[in-house]
């Protein structure tokens, strides 16, 4: 079955970057979207970034467009999001997840299957 396996997060401080992986397993890597979310405690899951199937468009939320960037490499399975200049406001627990075909959507009802998620923490 899918399996979404996300690591690089850590503890880093503000300006600092971070480079977080997705390894994926169980599924045809190459013909679905991807995604990054993150959920901050008491806030609802957030859209981050995702990328389509090919990455020939990717979307970024306002709040990380410039800092961060998505990508994937298709013959390593493997999803990445850069992250830049990271912020306090950008700690959360980010997790990947898979799309449900080649485009991406928006909604996190839209991604069938998601990863357990790696802990990024921005504090001086």
């Amino acid at each position: 079955q899918d399996r979404l396996v996300e690591s690089g997060g850590g503890l880093v401080q503000p300006g600092g970057s971070l480079r977080l992986s997705c390894a994926a397993s169980g599924f045809n890597f190459d013909l679905y979207s991807m995604g990054w979310f993150r959920r901050a405690p008491g806030k609802a899951s957030e859209l981050v970034a995702a990328i389509t199937s090919n990455a020939d468009n990717s979307y970024y939320t306002d709040s990380v467009k410039g800092r961060f960037t998505i990508a994937r490499d298709n013959d390593l399975n493997t999803l990445y999001l850069e992250m830049k200049d990271l912020k306090p406001e950008d700690t959360a627990l980010y997790s990947c997840a898979k799309g449900q075909g080649p485009l991406f959507s928006l909604p996190p009802n839209s991604y069938p299957a998601w990863g357990q998620g790696t802990q990024v923490t921005v504090t001086s």
